[in-house]
């Protein structure tokens, strides 16, 4: 992980990806934007993200079909989605598919925040959400 942990939030919302870059940067982290999967998994810099926040409904490439695709890969990032359509067969495949989290929208700060500590720090057990 780089000293200052650097999140990549992949959603198709401009006004999420605002909302949640500024709120990533308020916590003192890096923030990387991206508004397909597509253009996630063609970033040369991709290895240097320490989680990802990731919408499930997206053009193209969906959430889902992202994860599948990094499943593969030895560089597999901690996911947490975030999304408005929260159907548990959706839900059932992410967290299957080895999402830390599958969070609706709107988000609260709290929970992603505790979420994110969790993610970014593993080994510390006294993180609980």
């Amino acid at each position: 992980m780089s000293p200052i942990p650097t999140i990549a939030i992949v959603d198709d919302d401009q006004a999420m990806r605002e909302a949640l870059d500024d709120m990533i940067k308020s916590c003192g982290y890096t923030s990387r934007l991206f508004a397909t999967a597509e253009e996630f998994l063609s970033d040369g810099m991709r290895q240097t993200t320490d989680c990802m926040l990731v919408d499930v409904k997206m053009p193209g490439m969906t959430g889902i079909e992202l994860q599948a695709v990094l499943n593969t890969e030895p560089f597999r990032p901690p996911i947490i989605f975030i999304t408005s359509h929260r159907d548990e067969r959706t839900r059932s495949a992410a967290m299957d598919g080895g999402a830390l989290a599958f969070l609706g929208k709107p988000v609260e700060f709290e929970s992603l925040m505790a979420l994110l500590e969790r993610a970014l720090h593993p080994d510390n057990s006294s993180l609980r959400i």
